[in-house]
């Protein structure tokens, strides 16, 4: 066991052991939604005090940073590092976010000297959480925010502790820091009035560290008010609400992923070891919690994930400040999440680090400890393995892709490489031409594309590590609780499909399309969805029969649709318009023409509409557009 009187010399060795963890991923490919956040800072170029007020296509709709979920520090940082390099470069770009890794784990270890008989211990536990080794070393907000609350509440501990004026103002600093990098930072004023209150300590400057987060989140929002005439909570509600991301399906399945992650936090091995002791009905509840999980996926890493996360939640009961701040991060956690990602519990890994470290089971903790590094190490080295292919796809595409237009069917860093080379992001709807390049992926968030291509690169991304966050056929909920809700995956799966295609000449072989129809999906140009709805616009192409007939277009308008007023156009000109009293089944007819062998035919609506967890603008449901 480490005296506290005898541990001066180990804050050395906790930098070297970050410096260890980091250093290898220095070439790190951009990743996630790394590209969105070097959006913010390229516009900070532009926009230096206004970094979120850049705007991009996201899935193939144009959309608002001011409603991104995160406040700009993170674009700032990437900002002024964009200006002292001139261009983003992944080496200098990832030593530098590496000083957050260092402030988190400094901030660990005083707060481990604190509370803990073993601080190394603690600090070493710490070090190993999956989500620590693996997202520092992206460009995303989650370790500058971690680290800022971290110094905030460690520097706050100190001042009160110290009576330091200069901790209080060095803690105030960061809890404002914190608060510009997420939204979550507001939680720190209940972490932080909990142990205020359970010192007994009422200092007015005490209460100035604990207001800072909400105090800045409100100077923060005013401002963006005044100065572009919109709030960016309630553009980021608005996103909320038209992506159907806080209702209640995401919300339970985003709990669930929680607390399986809260299993992983540190190594089941000592979830168990350090916290089997205590009343029988926390057994109980994750004997509970267990079973049902079991009922929705026998796999047997996910219920003893979910029975190893609810008996870590049930100790922290009554376990004064360091189960508090735990309890109360992740109550908040349920409220205000919808992905489940394990990134959104790093701010309490610090206590349940604290508080397993103190288990007298020595070899356990060691052996767990082992069993967590190299699960975290594995997890990373994939994660490298993953958006390193996605770089090297995109420079293979690029050399021979001279002349041809790209189009980026993707996000992530496939986009970003892509990007790169000259690619533009795929639009919703957008009309590809013959002779195109369309570069997708099978994972990265594709839209539909129903036009034919020649493929002329294609690569299976892998890794023959058995550990996946991420893969096509997974339920890993490492980032996201979409696919699955496991923590993560042991597999040797494909991670991706990349593929690259020029765009070829529709074979125009049908008279009428049925969008329910497969055969018909290469004849529809843009708009129209398998299920029949179409958006503002629809565009279909159709083979002229050899005698002249009429044109026919079968329409169904639902009680929710507010389209009334439907126009057609023949290759551009307009051919037919209707406005119908209201909801019902309806069909347009067109007299016979001649003209070319093929015709586009495009339907145009007044109105459209949308519905929550649908991200389409809804016009009309299509059931045919034919000559007959």
């Amino acid at each position: 066991m480490l005296s506290r009187t005898h541990t001066s010399q180990y804050p050395g060795l906790v930098v070297g052991l970050v410096l260890l963890l980091r250093l290898p991923f220095l070439t790190q490919a951009v990743q996630g939604d790394d590209v969105y956040y070097l959006a913010g800072a390229e516009h900070a170029q532009i926009e230096p005090l206004h970094p979120n007020h850049a705007r991009y296509l996201f899935m193939g709709d144009t959309v608002d940073m001011r409603g991104h979920p995160h406040p700009p520090l993170d674009a700032w940082i990437l900002g002024a590092l964009l200006a002292a390099f001139g261009d983003i470069y992944e080496v200098p770009f990832h030593l530098a976010y590496t000083i957050f890794s260092i402030i988190a784990a400094l901030s660990m270890w005083s707060l481990a000297r604190r509370f803990s008989r073993r601080p190394l211990l603690a600090t070493l536990l710490f070090l190993a959480v999956p989500a620590f080794v693996v997202n520092g070393n992206s460009f995303e907000s989650d370790l500058p925010f971690l680290a800022f609350w971290m110094a905030a509440i460690a520097l706050f501990i100190r001042a009160i502790e110290e009576d330091s004026t200069l901790a209080c103002c060095a803690a105030i600093a960061a809890a404002i820091l914190a608060s510009l990098a997420a939204y979550q930072a507001i939680f720190l004023t209940p972490v932080l009035a909990m142990y205020l209150i359970e010192r007994k300590e009422h200092r007015l400057r005490w209460w100035s560290v604990i207001l800072a987060a909400p105090a800045t989140l409100a100077i923060w929002q005013i401002y963006e008010r005044l100065t572009s005439g919109s709030l960016p909570a309630a553009v980021l509600a608005g996103y909320m609400q038209s992506y159907g991301l806080e209702t209640l399906l995401p919300k339970l399945r985003s709990a669930v992923a929680l607390t399986t992650h809260s299993g992983w936090v540190v190594s089941p091995l000592i979830v168990i070891a350090a916290f089997w002791r205590g009343a029988l009905w926390r057994w109980i509840v994750a004997g509970a919690a267990a079973m049902a999980a079991l009922f929705y996926d026998p796999n047997p890493m996910f219920w003893a994930s979910i029975a190893c996360g609810v008996l870590l939640l049930t100790s922290c009961w009554r376990r004064g400040f360091l189960g508090g701040w735990v309890l109360i991060f992740f109550a908040g956690a349920l409220l205000v999440f919808f992905a489940g990602s394990a990134r959104y519990l790093l701010p309490i890994a610090a206590p349940i680090a604290i508080l397993a470290a103190d288990t007298p089971k020595t070899r356990i903790l060691a052996a767990g400890f082992a069993l967590q590094m190299a699960i975290s190490l594995g997890l990373a080295i994939v994660n490298f393995q993953h958006w390193d292919g996605y770089r090297q796809f995109a420079a293979r595409v690029g050399k021979t892709a001279a002349g041809s237009r790209i189009w980026i069917n993707g996000e992530w860093g496939l986009r970003y490489y892509m990007e790169a080379q000259g690619g533009v992001p795929l639009a919703r709807n957008q009309t590809i031409r013959p002779g195109d390049l369309m570069v997708s992926s099978a994972l990265a968030l594709p839209l539909p594309v129903n036009n034919p291509m020649a493929v002329v690169a294609e690569r299976e991304i892998q890794s023959r590590i058995p550990l996946r966050l991420i893969s096509l056929d997974g339920k890993s909920a490492y980032s996201s609780a979409n696919r699955g809700l496991r923590p993560f995956e042991f597999s040797t799966a494909v991670i991706d499909r990349v593929r690259a295609g020029l765009v070829i000449e529709r074979k125009v072989e049908l008279s009428s399309v049925n969008p329910h129809d497969p055969a018909a999906a290469s004849q529809i140009i843009s708009g129209l969805s398998p299920d029949g709805w179409m958006g503002q616009q629809a565009t279909v192409l159709l083979k002229r029969p050899d005698q002249p007939a009429p044109l026919r277009i079968s329409i169904y308008i639902p009680n929710a649709a507010p389209a009334r007023h439907i126009q057609v156009f023949a290759d551009g000109r307009a051919i037919a318009e209707e406005t119908f009293g209201g909801p019902g089944t309806y069909a347009i007819t067109v007299p016979p023409e001649t003209g070319q062998s093929a015709v586009t035919i495009t339907l145009s609506v007044d109105k459209t509409f949308t519905v929550p967890a649908d991200r389409r603008t809804l016009g009309v449901i299509v059931q045919n557009i034919g000559f007959r």
